[in-house]
């Protein structure tokens, strides 16, 4: 199936490029309320799925057996900038779960945030394994290693009962029997399966309506759910979609982005989960074409709108700032 034209990219008023991609609307029972491209392929979801991932986190007991916060919470299923406020926190979890930076298995690299790449360029400093963008969802792995005694080395490998036990939740969330499915590693060395948008979907509707799940993990998801939409800052950044989005609408409308082109999102109001897949990948066209999105379902208020309007249509400009063109969802 070729997939449908998502987003244009304007130089002028002629379109110069052409976003392809594929879009799943679900309901909690897994049923497609609206779709566009296929939706059964298999994509992977990269870190569009960490707060799932981070349900283990709570459901063991370990978020409260070391007084997890909501910052600490919302950490773990970011994809952060390495801001100050990042790295910091992330480093005085680890000393509270008495381990360091050093147990990270994530690699390091640079933040992704221009500003303190920059810092640590001036002051000579070689980004660290608390610089990854992973690292909040990496620590929140190793406090539940920590509290039921596993061991710590070796916690990013398939067999290790970390990753397994986020595996079991994604596939009874999602419905699907990822068994089956492709597999490989994630940029930051955890395992990760492509999964149909239409499951991803159906599990993060199940985020946004959780009623029918057990109790316990109902009270789980509410907690992230609060924890990310009182602590915007930590599940991304500054200038960050996720931060800026999740800042305007709270626990109404959680959103979370991941690599190579993908979005996920959970409307409280609906009670729909979203998943967005962008053919070629780009993280722009993702943006821009998951807020179009999220206004044909009505799921962003006046308000809301005006405050995204350079998002929605995103300007694009040439090496002296000029504008020449735009970027624009035209969902068919």
């Amino acid at each position: 199936m070729s997939n449908p034209v998502l987003v244009n990219v304007l130089r002028g008023s002629h379109v110069e490029s052409r976003h392809r991609g594929s879009i799943a609307v679900c309901d909690p029972r897994g049923r497609l309320v609206a779709s566009w491209g296929d939706v059964e392929n298999p994509v992977y979801p990269r870190s569009a799925i960490k707060l799932l991932q981070a349900l283990p986190l709570i459901e063991s007991g370990a978020a409260d057996h070391f007084d997890l916060g909501g910052a600490q919470l919302a950490l773990a299923c970011s994809s952060h900038s390495a801001e100050s406020i990042h790295t910091a926190t992330v480093s005085a979890w680890l000393r509270n779960i008495g381990l360091g930076e050093q147990d990270l298995e994530c690699g390091p690299h640079p933040p992704m945030n221009e500003t303190a790449a920059a810092a640590l360029i001036r002051g000579g400093i070689e980004p660290g394994r608390v610089h990854n963008n992973c690292s909040g969802k990496h620590t929140g792995m190793l406090t539940t290693c920590r509290f039921l005694d596993e061991p710590t080395h070796g916690y990013i490998e398939p067999e290790h009962p970390a990753q397994q036990r986020w595996f079991d939740t994604l596939g009874e969330m999602s419905g699907a029997d990822l068994r089956r499915l492709p597999a490989d590693r994630d940029g930051c060395g955890i395992p990760v399966v492509a999964m149909p948008l239409r499951a991803i979907a159906t599990a993060f509707a199940r985020v946004a309506a959780p009623d029918d799940l057990a109790p316990a993990r109902g009270a789980a998801i509410d907690r992230l759910g609060v924890a990310i939409a009182d602590n915007p800052p930590m599940i991304a950044g500054s200038g960050r979609l996720c931060s800026e989005l999740i800042a305007l609408t709270g626990q109404r409308l959680l959103i979370k982005s991941g690599a190579q082109g993908i979005y996920t999102a959970s409307l409280a109001e609906q009670g729909l989960g979203i998943a967005l897949k962008i053919d070629d990948g780009s993280g722009e066209a993702a943006e821009v074409a998951l807020l179009d999105l999220l206004n044909r379902l009505g799921a962003l208020h006046s308000d809301e709108l005006e405050a995204l309007a350079a998002r929605r249509r995103m300007p694009i400009t040439n090496t002296v700032g000029r504008i020449t063109g735009y970027r624009q969802g035209v969902l068919p």
